[in-house]
């Protein structure tokens, strides 16, 4: 007997160096690419996406990037961060309710670029 299908959330965060549209694009793009490949996933598996980003970061909607790299179906959310002092600055945040079959032990978060650190935590 197959493993069911549940819902799962799936957390992944990446920084810019600079607040340009490029390159929120570029790494909102990279960010979402890699949680889909790690976890072995399609658009139809996506269930919705929720961005973050830190206050520093206000050139373009992250769901904008990913809405023209072809998410038309799935929705998607921007929300500011909690302003936290000391917290990492130029950070886009994701957190993915996604269609699955793996455990939630299985489930590969995805950090890039200066966000590495940020949940050491959790599995890769």
């Amino acid at each position: 007997m197959s493993a069911p299908l549940v819902v799962r959330g799936l957390r992944g965060a990446t920084t810019v160096d600079k607040d340009t549209p490029e390159q929120v694009t570029e790494r909102s793009q990279e960010l979402m690419l890699r949680l889909m490949e790690k976890n072995e996933l399609v658009e139809d598996d996506i269930v919705s996406v929720l961005f973050t980003t830190t206050a520093d970061v206000t050139s373009i909607f992250p769901a904008t990037a990913i809405r023209a790299s072809g998410f038309g179906a799935v929705p998607l959310l921007c929300a500011a961060e909690i302003p936290v002092p000391g917290a990492m600055p130029l950070c886009i945040r994701a957190l993915l309710h996604v269609h699955t079959t793996r455990a939630r032990d299985d489930m590969h978060h995805v950090y890039l670029h200066g966000a590495q650190g940020l949940r050491d935590d959790l599995p890769d």
